[in-house]
């Protein structure tokens, strides 16, 4: 009855101005503290699995992750589901094969499905997509301490109903601190409890909105800790690189500079 209820409202989304998820700018975006943060945090394996978990459960009823490969749930730094896993988790889906010129279960080198309604966004790059922290000014300069915030936007946004309801010309809108406007089309898609985890994890509404965030930032950005220890790499070698071009400096020019100071 709940998911009815979330599809129904999901039809109205074409009078919002961006869909459910439209860019940050609206209320306040509350700064999470999520695993991956920093230069050297990682996405946290069994939040994402508990992630994916919300997705399928309550997400996908309406979204898609069209740009996501299946196989990539396997993957060392993502849900790291097993291969028998990801395999069983791919077949609960069905996607359409022109070779068959019908539907078929999908397999680990298929793509999640795309989006159930026409006006519902696409997931994959939600979490790039938009920004929680734009200040001071606009200037964007938090943006250096606290990370874009896609993650902390979508968590948010997904706790940020107050309850209150309007209808404006036929569609229902609930209001929302967080969305832009301050009134958008999707009804709250969470609640407390709404989802059981079965490694005992708190499934309080807020616990929910943060593990499905993280896995939509993983979506968005899957290699993200390879980008991360390249960067260490790369800062490593520039270090030394740079200790050593002093040293070969100073070696090279002790001499003129010895011989300058005896003139």
């Amino acid at each position: 009855m709940f998911k009815k209820t979330v599809l129904a409202s999901l039809a109205a989304l074409a009078v919002s101005a961006s869909g459910a998820l439209a860019a940050g700018g609206g209320g306040h975006v509350h700064d999470y503290s999520f695993s991956f943060e920093g230069p050297f945090g990682t996405y946290d394996e069994h939040q994402l699995q508990r992630g994916l978990q919300v997705f399928t459960e309550v997400c996908s009823a309406c979204h898609g992750l069209r740009y996501v490969p299946l196989r990539t749930l396997g993957d060392e730094g993502g849900p790291a589901l097993p291969e028998d896993q990801v395999r069983a988790y791919a077949a609960q889906w069905e996607v359409f094969d022109p070779a068959l010129d019908d539907f078929r279960p999908a397999s680990p080198t298929d793509h999640f499905p795309g989006s159930n309604l026409e006006n519902a966004p696409d997931l994959s790059l939600m979490a790039k997509a938009r920004a929680g922290f734009h200040g001071p000014l606009g200037s964007g300069l938090s943006q250096l301490v606290n990370g874009i915030g896609g993650a902390e936007y979508i968590a948010s946004l997904l706790v940020g109903y107050t309850g209150e309801e309007k209808e404006q010309a036929g569609s229902l809108f609930y209001e929302n601190e967080v969305f832009a406007g301050g009134w958008i089309a999707m009804g709250p898609p969470i609640e407390d409890g709404l989802v059981e985890y079965a490694d005992g994890s708190p499934n309080d509404a807020e616990s929910i909105a943060q593990d499905v965030a993280a896995f939509l930032m993983w979506a968005a950005e899957p290699k993200m800790m390879a980008r991360k220890d390249a960067g260490l790499t790369a800062v490593l070698f520039l270090t030394v690189l740079t200790v050593l071009l002093y040293l070969t400096n100073k070696r090279l020019w002790a001499p003129v500079k010895k011989a300058a100071k005896e003139d």
